[in-house]
């Protein structure tokens, strides 16, 4: 049996439809591509989470395709900053509360301003991690927009 993460539960509480996928974990490959091959789906609907530090306004998350490299020129923008970069991985567990390859936008710590790129609404559902490796929440992209007050934002 799937052992429901914090980010699921959350989703349960708010009545929120999803389903909880399993997938292989290789250490050596955390990227999107790898889970996207795991779980037999295109790479365009597995989505990863960045979390970014803007020159201006602190922390921020960047929901992204897998098969794209975040702007960091659009993200500083999108978010009110003059510059941004990706926080350091080390920084990511004390901010959020997630490790890498096991960050969802469900659950952080704190709930930072959230951007989700605009082609997750070209998908009738998208995958996001569950908030540990190997665990992935298939949900319907407004369901999340919607729960984490995301917003949409374009390339």
């Amino acid at each position: 049996m799937i052992q429901k993460t914090n980010a699921a539960r959350l989703l349960d509480a708010a009545g929120i439809s999803y389903t909880l996928v399993e997938y292989q974990v290789d250490e050596e490959h955390l990227d999107a591509s790898h889970v996207a091959a795991q779980l037999g789906e295109d790479i365009d609907c597995v989505f990863k989470t960045l979390v970014l530090k803007g020159d201006r306004n602190g922390l921020f998350v960047c929901v992204i395709p897998g098969s794209l490299e975040v702007d960091l020129k659009v993200a500083a923008q999108i978010s009110g900053n003059k510059s941004c970069e990706m926080i350091h991985v080390k920084e990511l567990l004390p901010y959020t509360g997630y490790i890498r390859g096991g960050c969802s936008p469900i659950g952080m710590k704190k709930q930072f301003p959230t951007f989700i790129h605009e082609s997750a609404l070209l998908c009738d559902k998208i995958y996001i991690s569950a908030g540990v490796r190997g665990l992935q929440i298939c949900i319907s992209p407004q369901d999340l927009f919607d729960y984490v007050g995301a917003t949409v934002y374009p390339i």
